[in-house]
């Protein structure tokens, strides 16, 4: 059965109610807010419980930057970050499961944690949006978070070796198939697939995607987003934005965009150019600026805001948030300077 022509999940239709209402708020960066509570080894594993033998996953990895485990090991911590940033206007809330699948938790030795890391993960979300939404009575949506993994398809790692692949399409497919099984069982509402540097990673992502919503007998939304990482205009494989929408079109996503690697000046016409030909709705979340030489992010939440006001004025995007190096005070500005703006319009193209 064709995915797409599956039902859709029950908070797909509100969803897009909303989305055409309004320009939504997308959330922060859950991995720089944990960089300042310079967390220590005990912290990541509940003072040494992961490493126990009484714990349901063991490794005999350093944990410390396993960002993820924190669902597990530190959820209230996690939940309330997310909580903040629900507050400061966040209509979607991502799962903090960026690198929750076997391949990056290799890194760890904690593969066999993954169904619990995102089944957590949709938890902990799940449960910061009903707080909010208990407070200030808005719907809040929880967006499962597929990141990139550390390795790439499409690209050698060997420059002796061009052919070389550190990983096959069909190893990716089954990691982001497992994690994503874990997403939907924790709750998701969408899944998210982000910081895109190589497309045919995407590809297996949303193969995976298909296959797991397949399983449940329902459609979610997905939201794609693709990083362009310098100057060139291109993202890490060498595509443009006009080549990254068309490859993966044929997932018919709720929104496709860019994230991560730019602050918002610098994305601008490269989102234009992305919102040019995609027949669907954009979403940017650009970094805080770039990165001094000590890697702190030093654009103010008023300065992001008013770049990213820029996108709304112009009639750019449908979804607007931030990546690396924006706190909730960053998205409280977003979403009151992009208040004023209806979101952009699609346009209908031929299909291919």
């Amino acid at each position: 059965m064709n995915s797409l022509s599956l039902p859709r999940s029950l908070s797909y239709d509100a969803l897009i109610q909303a989305a055409d209402e309004r320009i939504l708020i997308l959330d922060g960066a859950m991995g720089t807010m944990i960089q300042t509570l310079n967390m220590t080894e005990e912290d990541f594993t509940a003072n040494g419980h992961i490493h126990g033998p009484k714990c349901r996953h063991h490794s005999d990895h350093p944990q410390k930057g396993n960002n993820d485990l924190l669902v597990l090991t530190q959820p209230q911590t996690v939940e309330d970050l997310q909580l903040d940033f629900a507050l400061a206007g966040a209509d979607i809330l991502e799962t903090n499961t960026f690198s929750s699948t076997t391949i990056a938790q290799a890194d760890y030795g904690l593969e066999d944690a993954v169904h619990d890391l995102n089944v957590a993960g949709a938890q902990v979300a799940r449960r910061a949006a009903d707080r909010a939404t208990a407070q200030d009575g808005k719907p809040r949506w929880v967006a499962g978070a597929v990141g990139p993994t550390n390795r790439t398809a499409s690209i050698s790692p060997d420059v002796n070796d061009p052919g070389y692949r550190a990983v096959t399409f069909d190893d990716l497919r089954a990691a982001y198939g497992q994690q994503i099984d874990g997403l939907i069982a924790g709750g998701s509402d969408l899944i998210l697939i982000e910081t895109i540097f190589d497309t045919l990673n995407a590809k297996a992502a949303i193969f995976a995607a298909f296959e797991s919503f397949a399983k449940v007998g329902r459609q979610l939304p997905i939201m794609i987003s693709g990083t362009i990482t310098d100057a060139s205009g291109r993202t890490l494989s060498g595509q443009t934005p006009t080549a990254f929408w068309h490859s993966v079109r044929h997932a018919r996503p709720f929104t496709v965009g860019l994230n991560c690697a730019l602050g918002a000046d610098a994305m601008r016409p490269h989102l234009a150019e992305l919102a040019g030909v995609a027949d669907t709705r954009i979403c940017a979340y650009p970094n805080a600026g770039l990165p001094n030489a000590f890697g702190q992010y030093d654009e103010t939440p008023e300065q992001t805001a008013k770049l990213v006001e820029v996108f709304a004025r112009e009639g750019l995007i449908n979804v607007a948030g931030g990546c690396c190096g924006t706190t909730p005070d960053h998205i409280r500005a977003i979403a009151e300077h992009v208040a004023p703006y209806a979101p952009r319009q699609i346009k209908e193209t031929a299909d291919v």
